[in-house]
């Protein structure tokens, strides 16, 4: 039990009483409190659930064409590998485009032949030290996704070349 004094003397120290004592009335003002301030939540998502969802959507898309890029670029490397094994296969088309499409095989959109998405072309070219060297060009062309106006496109094409010297 609580004596006066001992109210009293946490009334003049400013110390709240204790939780048992604490009236009805101050229950009910925080019960109408939180009523008035539980709108808030859902005001805020509103606000900035649509900013999220939009950032979301370009960070997938972005992951995706970074994807695409490093795929094309690997599969170039790899053709040119091959083109400058020797001056048989420095304008072998053929293969490199085997070549490509097993390098290109987790990408979408990607055919089973190198006449429509990826193009591959493989030509023999002078070096810059006027030797003979091979030179791979690959286009690919990405799938639709989600365009983001003002940032990205909904799709894009993407060709990477890779010259390289013959090794023989």
């Amino acid at each position: 039990m609580h004596s006066t004094f001992a109210s009293e003397l946490e009334e003049a120290c400013g110390l709240p009483p204790p939780i048992a004592m604490k009236s009805k009335l101050t229950r009910d003002k925080r019960v109408a409190e939180k009523r008035r301030n539980g709108g808030h939540a859902i005001l805020e998502l509103a606000l900035i659930g649509p900013w999220v969802f939009l950032l979301f959507i370009g960070a997938l898309d972005w992951g995706f064409y970074a994807c695409a890029l490093i795929s094309l670029q690997a599969a170039a490397r790899t053709a040119a590998l091959y083109t400058s094994t020797s001056a048989a296969t420095v304008s072998d088309s053929t293969t490199a485009c085997s070549l490509v499409l097993g390098e290109m095989a987790n990408l979408p959109n990607i055919g089973t032949v190198c006449s429509t998405n990826p193009v591959v072309t493989a030509t023999s070219v002078t070096g810059p030290d006027s030797a003979t060297a091979t030179q791979v060009s690959i286009t690919y062309t990405s799938v639709a996704l989600i365009p983001l106006p003002g940032l990205l496109r909904k799709q894009f094409t993407i060709t990477r070349t890779v010259k390289m010297r013959l090794r023989s």
